[in-house]
């Protein structure tokens, strides 16, 4: 038989919502309550029987609750098959009763760990008992059902109300997945919090885990099955920004405009207003101005066509100068730390625009881990998280850079960060005019990002390019002049790139004869 009578459920939990209603449901259909601690006190006072679970035991809880479920009792009831003769002998010798109903949702070390905690109180939060129960119910699923989701309540008295008072395997079934998905979510976060503090960049293990977040209709195409899932992490962007209106998120709109924050977070706030345009991962437009419209219509000129249906992230609060300007063309999504009440009514005149806020921007010094998954498993790496204004620069031509190419020199190499390699960047007055992405050939981009410049200058109706008087940012060093010589050509004036190459002199002494000036990072950007 599939179904399984509840008789008897042990609840113990950290989150109480809806505890009670749940609680008062399966006492109404004759369930037995065992509870721990607070939980058995909060049923209590809500005039409901419940057994404590010390007296189940015979031993009391110790060591500051550290020790309350881990008893034979316990154990032997959720993990006994029901009818093999054995397991009934033993229950009966030791006066084991059997648990039918596994309630348990774990310590919050994800919150401990979002409030950075510190390292004492974080230990406090890793839960012992409670895996242990939820694992050992999950295994014998076959008899017992374990719910760790508040959110499952409803469809187990749903089952139990189908069934007589019993639950269906189907169920059951569910969720035991369930229950064994979160108890590795839980344990992947406590593993990568140990391993951070003991400072293993490479553990032996290395586990992943998340918490779904949002289905999604598909992936990068319809005919791909996707989800969002959030991690324990809790650096500021689209996992912890709230839409306060337009459609639901797609995939794509997701990952784009991750990139897009990401490369806001890069201008600080109290120096400037920036605007960062994203498509399809790559910045089509990025400038710093006196304000958020400045900025945007400085963004928007750089490539316009591309900007159509593009992702818009801003390093300040939203206002209504700059959501007027931005509603002008279509626009996937906005994100920002915050929206003045002015910019949210212009928005919602554009009901299928995402309007997202963030509360602040992410530390691009924070350190953190960025994962990529390939066939039969998945690399990890430190988050890239080198800022040019930490770089010392080093001058290697005849020519140094003057203060405004200088400012220039790292404004672009800033955005080249967070473009595709081989990146190429140009960039004037505090704004890119020409972006190259993700090209095989690094002369491919820089004659791209010129090209863009060109297509940008007839659209404006410009007598020549932006890119005449320019400054140019290559995210790696260029391994041969013929790179440099495409910038030349395109009328930059100066030039920002790690170096390194075998022929860094040969590359050197093309700029020194156009006359350029250049700095070298000694810091690469590769970003695939």
């Amino acid at each position: 038989m599939s179904e399984r009578p509840v008789a008897r459920a042990l609840l113990s939990v950290s989150d109480k919502t809806g505890l009670l209603d749940f609680a008062r449901a399966l006492v109404q259909q004759g369930v037995t309550l065992v509870s721990t601690g607070g939980t058995a006190k909060a049923i209590a006072e809500a005039g409901l029987p419940v057994q404590d679970v010390s007296d189940l035991t015979g031993f009391p809880e110790m060591m500051d609750g550290r020790v309350k479920t881990l008893h034979p009792k316990v154990h032997g009831g959720l993990l006994a098959i029901r009818g093999d003769a054995g397991h009934e002998a033993s229950m009966a010798e030791h006066a084991i009763l059997p648990i039918d109903l596994l309630v348990v949702n774990l310590y919050p070390f994800e919150a401990a760990l979002a409030r950075q905690a510190d390292y004492d109180d974080m230990v406090e939060n890793i839960d012992v008992g409670g895996p242990a129960m939820i694992r050992g119910a999950s295994k014998n699923h076959a008899h017992v059902a374990v719910v760790v989701d508040v959110a499952d309540y409803g469809a187990v008295l749903d089952d139990m109300a189908a069934n007589g008072g019993a639950t269906s395997l189907a169920l059951r079934k569910r969720l035991a997945a369930k229950a064994f998905s979160r108890t590795a979510a839980y344990d992947a976060a406590i593993g990568t919090w140990l391993s951070d503090q003991a400072g293993e960049t490479t553990p032996a293990f290395r586990a992943l885990g998340g918490t779904l977040a949002q289905g999604l209709r598909y992936g990068e195409n319809p005919h791909q099955q996707a989800a969002f899932y959030r991690t324990a992490e809790s650096r500021p962007g689209v996992a912890t920004a709230v839409q306060l209106q337009g459609k639901e998120l797609s995939y794509n709109n997701l990952n784009d405009t991750d990139a897009a924050y990401e490369l806001a977070g890069e201008f600080d706030p109290a120096r400037t207003a920036a605007c960062v345009i994203v498509k399809h991962a790559n910045p089509c437009g990025v400038a710093e101005g006196a304000s958020l419209k400045d900025a945007y219509l400085a963004a928007l000129a750089c490539d316009p066509v591309s900007a159509f249906g593009g992702i818009v992230a801003l390093n300040r609060t939203l206002d209504a100068e700059a959501a007027a300007e931005i509603v002008k063309i279509f626009t996937e999504v906005i994100i920002a730390p915050d929206a003045t009440d002015e910019a949210k009514a212009i928005v919602a005149g554009k009901k299928n625009l995402r309007l997202l806020v963030a509360g602040t921007l992410p530390d691009p010094r924070a350190k953190g881990l960025s994962v990529k998954t390939i066939a039969g498993g998945f690399l990890a790496q430190d988050r890239d998280s080198a800022v040019v204004d930490d770089l010392e620069l080093k001058v290697v031509t005849k020519r140094a850079p003057t203060e405004a190419e200088l400012a220039d020199l790292r404004f672009a190499f800033r955005v080249a960060k967070h473009v595709k390699s081989n990146a190429i960047v140009y960039a004037r007055g505090g704004a890119t005019v020409g972006v190259g992405a993700g090209q095989m050939s690094r002369v491919d981009s820089a004659r791209i990002a010129a090209r863009k410049a060109v297509d940008a200058a007839e659209a404006a109706g410009a007598s020549e390019p932006l890119t005449r008087g320019a400054v140019v940012a290559s995210d790696a060093f260029f391994p041969f002049a013929d790179g440099l010589d495409a910038a030349i050509e395109a009328g930059a004036t100066a030039v920002i790139q790690p170096g390194g190459s075998m022929r860094d002199a040969e590359v050197i002494a093309r700029a020194d004869e156009a006359g350029l000036a250049m700095v070298f990072t000694g810091v690469r950007h590769f970003r695939h």
